[in-house]
């Protein structure tokens, strides 16, 4: 972090030194101090300071551009420090400094016109690392915001929790939090703030229902999320749930896999409808108990270069592989379910997945507690084949029936008909 510091603090030095010379020069006496002529190769700088003496230094190209556009860049957030100053000279009570740039920070990361990058405040990155760790005080929703139709859609209701008790449903669009936020993709964190709060205390959520709106009024509680559900479904055959890969779900996932081995599992199904995804670290680790070495995925820049920094190792388990999906299947979830088709025989049951196939960086930024989220790279499968917007394609294709919107119990072969045909498909592998 140091390094960074000093790093920014040089970088601005430089630039605050170069717009000084600049800024007595016209674009035609820049154009001759700055020009390639034929050569296009190295420029001559001749210092404001030692113009009389005739000296000059040569520079490269790039680094030429590379302090001309800084001080293009300083050029522009010039507007913004002239608004924070008129703010601050002129606004009719004092105003709060902090808030102003927290909120020209999330407008600097909504300009990238992309619903998966964004600025995350102190309070909120703490409340990402809460929920990621599976504990947190709320209503028991997982939530999917697609970027395309701006909508959100509850695409599971944990047991037990308030949500669950006031009648929401998986297949529900959050449509209003409170009276005035009305949520899409783009604020859904900002609803997701709100519907959290102290325990106790309540929210009043509205949703949509087949059109219809219906608005619960929730008492928000501490909410304890598991990642994994198991069991053996018959002899041989063993099924695996995973819900989101977040927490620790990928030792979860291995401690299910290893106690349905043992039960002499041969053949396993995994469930990933409605898991939207999370750490693709977790993924590898998951892809890796089934694949040799290889590539669980592959990143493409938007320079067109690859990274190839998903890597699995050689030693697998030896089992017959069944993967459920659905439209809302997401992210990590296609990345495994891709490298698992790609790489390991398995078979794929459902509807196509969501189709997101872009991959995204988290981290800390600035010095308070804040972090971003910004998109870095589209995913390939290890043979190559499309996700983002796409979606995965599955093998044998298995609609749900009309007005059935997949509420039923964990493991319910009598109503869940995607899990009836997956299970089919098992015995058939071990034949």
């Amino acid at each position: 972090m140091k390094k960074k510091i000093l790093l920014a603090v040089s970088l601005l030095t430089v630039m605050a030194l170069l717009s000084g010379c600049m800024s007595m020069m016209s674009g035609t006496s820049l154009e001759a101090m700055f020009g390639t002529g034929d050569s296009g190769t190295k420029t001559q700088v001749q210092p404001a300071a030692a113009l009389a003496e005739g000296d000059t230094v040569t520079v490269s190209r790039a680094e030429y551009e590379k302090y001309k556009n800084g001080y293009e860049r300083l050029e522009k957030f010039s507007e913004l420090a002239d608004l924070y100053d008129i703010a601050e000279e002129n606004f009719y009570w004092d105003p709060d400094e902090n808030k102003m740039v927290e909120y020209a920070a999330k407008g600097l990361m909504a300009g990238l016109d992309d619903p998966y990058s964004f600025y995350y405040s102190p309070e909120e990155f703490e409340e990402l690392w809460e929920e990621d760790e599976g504990n947190y005080v709320g209503i028991g929703v997982m939530i999917l915001g697609d970027g395309e139709t701006q909508t959100c859609t509850i695409t599971r209701v944990f047991k037990g929790s308030p949500a669950e008790e006031a009648g929401v449903q998986r297949g529900d669009i959050l449509y209003r939090v409170e009276d005035d936020l009305y949520v899409n993709a783009e604020n859904l964190t900002e609803a997701v703030n709100i519907m959290r709060g102290e325990p106790g205390t309540s929210v009043n959520v509205t949703f949509l229902r087949k059109g219809e709106e219906i608005t619960y009024n929730i008492l928000r509680k501490e909410i304890n999320v598991n990642q994994i559900e198991s069991t053996m479904l018959e002899d041989s055959i063993g099924y695996i749930a995973m819900y989101q890969f977040a927490g620790e779900a990928e030792k979860e996932f291995e401690n299910a896999l290893n106690e349905l081995t043992a039960q002499g599992a041969k053949s396993l199904i995994i469930d990933l409808r409605d898991n939207p995804g999370g750490w693709v670290d977790q993924a590898r680790y998951i892809g890796d108990l089934f694949m040799d070495e290889g590539d669980l995925c592959y990143l493409v820049y938007r320079d067109g270069s690859e990274d190839h920094i998903y890597r699995t190792k050689d030693g697998k388990v030896d089992i017959k592989l069944t993967i459920l999906v659905n439209e809302n299947t997401a992210s990590s979830s296609e990345i495994l379910t891709g490298a698992l088709r790609d790489c390991a025989d398995a078979t794929v049951v459902g509807t196509t997945s969501f189709g997101k196939g872009i991959v995204q960086a988290v981290n800390y930024v600035g010095y308070d507690g804040a972090g971003y989220q910004i998109t870095i790279a589209e995913y390939f499968s290890p043979k190559g084949n499309k996700v983002h917007k796409e979606g995965v394609v599955p093998d044998v294709v298995v609609e749900l029936p009309e007005g059935d919107n997949g509420t039923y119990d964990f493991a319910d072969l009598e109503h869940d008909v995607q899990l009836s045909k997956a299970l089919e498909i098992a015995r058939d592998k071990l034949k």
